[in-house]
């Protein structure tokens, strides 16, 4: 006899070889499930711990990299504006009131004296006048000693000191500035937010840019909005002080059912997971589960005890926290979770996703769809 093919039993038959399929782990995906990912859990005989985020979990793990300049930068006074000091270099002007001066050529009462460099012994030599301590002086002091040298040997001097950059008073700055270079420190230049000024500021977005300082063999960094949002940390500079400027290289990575699968440095201080999946362009509505969204992270033992609730915890520990945006409160979580450094944002396909592949695998070609036919007729007995 004779058995018709039904309905029913094309769709048996259809069902049996997705079953089939998924079974068999062939189909494509951008990564681990959820149910795989659980399974490497420490729970589970993995060497990863899973934790699902809560309000106790956010405190702990928001640890985010504190900058200051140490209190020997803070502290450190500023320098006196016109105080002389060895490397200094001084532009000399001296006047004589003869036409036949000491230092003036034959019809000129004018000496000038473009580059007089302080020695490392702090002074300098002007002739006639000999040698002369400039260094712990302000030019106007060093004008009175060198007029009153030459006072006893040319009637009337008159002498100008200006303060000129040299190797003692100055600063160099390097990065994402203006106008890299070597700038002296003067009455108007000091302190660090100043001496940025005059190298024509940062090029560089101010909520990810850092200051370095490296002063000997010290060095100490800061935020740039630091510098105005606490005046503590605009420090008065020291001759010699290297001064850099960089953008924050933090990143996290996002993979899986995301709008883009990449690498990205951070745009801001602070980064909450929800604003790292927007970075990225969301959740995919197709592909996307929202219950799977994971944060995987080498957290510091302190950490990971404090998290876990234990004290035995040594090195650094896997751990890959879970956020469920389709929870109540979970977009507040994902809110307040703080991403950090080298962070990986996973987020898992729906399970609707899965099986759109296996309906596509058995129906995409000819081939799927005659296997599918050939299956039902030897269900259905002919």
């Amino acid at each position: 006899m004779k058995i018709h093919r039904t309905p029913w039993a094309r769709s048996v038959a259809l069902l049996t070889i997705a079953m089939l399929v998924a079974s068999c782990g062939v189909l494509p995906q951008v990564g681990p499930s959820k149910r795989q990912i659980y399974a490497g859990s420490v729970q589970r005989s993995g060497d990863a711990f899973v934790v699902s985020v809560n309000d106790r979990v956010t405190r702990a793990t928001a640890v985010q990299p504190a900058l200051g300049f140490s209190s020997a930068f803070r502290n450190a006074g500023r320098l006196g504006s016109d105080t002389i000091r060895p490397g200094d270099t001084l532009g000399l002007t001296i006047w004589e009131n003869v036409d036949d001066g000491l230092l003036a050529g034959e019809g000129l009462n004018q000496t000038v004296l473009e580059e007089v460099q302080v020695d490392g012994s702090g002074f300098i030599f002007v002739p006639y006048a000999g040698r002369i301590r400039a260094a712990g002086n302000t030019p106007e002091r060093i004008r009175q000693i060198i007029t009153s040298k030459l006072d006893e040997q040319t009637p009337d001097p008159q002498v100008q000191v200006r303060r000129l950059a040299g190797d003692g008073s100055t600063v160099s700055l390097m990065g994402s500035v203006g106008a890299q270079g070597v700038y002296p420190i003067e009455r108007p230049t000091r302190t660090l937010s100043a001496m940025l000024s005059a190298a024509g500021g940062i090029v560089i977005p101010a909520e990810v840019a850092q200051i370095t300082v490296i002063r000997g063999d010290q060095r100490s960094k800061v935020w740039f909005q630091d510098l105005y949002k606490h005046p503590e940390f605009d420090i008065a500079l020291r001759g010699g002080d290297r001064i850099l400027v960089e953008q924050d290289t933090r990143s996290f990575t996002a993979l899986g059912a995301t709008g883009a699968q990449s690498r990205v440095t951070f745009e801001t201080q602070t980064l909450s997971a929800i604003e790292a999946i927007a970075t990225v362009g969301g959740l995919v509505s197709a592909t996307s589960d929202p219950t799977g969204v994971f944060v995987l992270r080498n957290e510091p033992a302190e950490i990971a005890n404090q998290v876990l609730g234990r004290d035995d915890l040594v090195g650094d520990q896997r751990m890959i926290y879970v956020l469920d945006l389709t929870k109540p409160n979970g977009m507040f979580m994902a809110r307040d979770f703080s991403v950090r450094d080298q962070d990986t944002i996973y987020v898992t396909e729906a399970p609707f996703a899965q099986w759109s592949k296996v309906i596509g695998a058995l129906t995409g070609t000819l081939g799927a769809v005659a296997t599918v036919d050939s299956a039902s007729t030897a269900l259905g007995g002919g």
